[in-house]
């Protein structure tokens, strides 16, 4: 039975490669009952090793940053690296930059680990020094940071912030722009936006000019940019007027008709009644942005909503 056996084994050998007298199988190569089957290979990878952190370096460093919602509440952010080889926790937190009348403060103070980075808010200034604000942009900005370490020692730092966004710049500049802009004259949406409720209906949207009268300046309406939601119902809207001490109050009717007609556009609408004003202050370009009052913003959205009848 045996020399049967390995006849047999022989061809199935020839055959397959792969029979066995391991005990594990029977005679009609199964596996015997309790029989383990013999596992394949495993490879591993070796993992490299994390790279190695470099030693604090014992200081604070700063740098300014601004997210979309930062700018929709108002704010900018300073963030803190505490590259020290300790936890520190801030009690005080003070932006100082020559764009600015005063140091601002920074809020939500709390722990920042060792090399680790925080962001503290900082509310945008309504009123930046605007007068030489071109010479104050060249003063470095600073953070002094006063704070507490672990063990509860009291320590005071002022490091320079960098500003790659250049945010205090650009904030500084268009809120200039649009005080400059309120001394001439005041811009503002009428509430009312006519609508008839019919599909591909247009409407008239009210630019409000108000003069201050003041002497010295001359403003230039150049033209008005649309919005993903709302736009000129006649070509371009470029009125093309000037604004200077003798100029009456005066309205500016712009046609106007949806841009899109998609439940996406909607979906998006948080600026679709935020509209770019292009003009020219003293000669000197410019652009500012005049929002719509709640009530007129939502009388706008609901004519384009009629007009569009079925969204895509």
């Amino acid at each position: 039975m045996r020399r049967a056996g390995a006849a047999a084994c022989v061809a199935a050998l020839l055959l397959t490669g792969a029979c066995t007298d391991d005990p594990s199988t029977d005679e009609t190569g199964g596996a015997a009952p309790g029989g383990a089957s013999p596992s394949a290979s495993i490879y591993t990878l070796t993992p490299l090793p994390a790279p190695s952190q470099a030693p604090p370096s014992g200081t604070l460093v700063a740098d300014l940053r601004q997210s979309s919602r930062d700018a929709a509440a108002g704010r900018f952010e300073v963030w803190i690296d505490n590259d020290t080889d300790d936890a520190i926790t801030p009690t005080r937190i003070s932006y100082a930059d020559g764009r600015f009348r005063a140091p601002l403060p920074a809020t939500r103070l709390r722990e920042i680990p060792s090399q680790s980075t925080r962001g503290f808010q900082i509310a945008q200034p309504d009123r930046p020094a605007c007068r030489g604000r071109e010479a104050a942009a060249v003063t470095a900005a600073r953070v002094t940071v006063a704070y507490r370490t672990a063990e509860g020692e009291r320590r005071r730092v002022t490091v320079p912030v960098s500003d790659e966004a250049e945010v205090a710049e650009r904030y500084a500049s268009s809120r200039c722009l649009e005080l400059g802009v309120d001394r001439v004259a005041t811009l503002s949406w009428a509430d009312e936006v006519p609508s008839s409720g019919e599909v591909g209906s247009t409407s008239t949207l009210t630019l409000r000019v108000d003069p201050t009268g003041l002497p010295g300046h001359t403003l230039s309406i150049d033209s008005i940019r649309g919005t993903p939601i709302l736009n000129s119902a006649d070509g371009d809207w470029e009125p093309a007027v000037t604004v200077d001490t003798d100029t009456a109050a005066f309205a500016l009717p712009l046609p106007v008709k949806p841009t899109r007609c998609d439940a996406h556009a909607f979906a998006e609408s948080g600026g679709a009644t935020a509209f770019v004003v292009n003009l020219h202050l003293d000669g000197e370009p410019g652009q500012v942005t005049v929002r719509m009052d709640p009530a007129g913003a939502a009388a706008a959205i609901a004519f384009a909503r009629a007009s569009c009848g079925d969204l895509t």
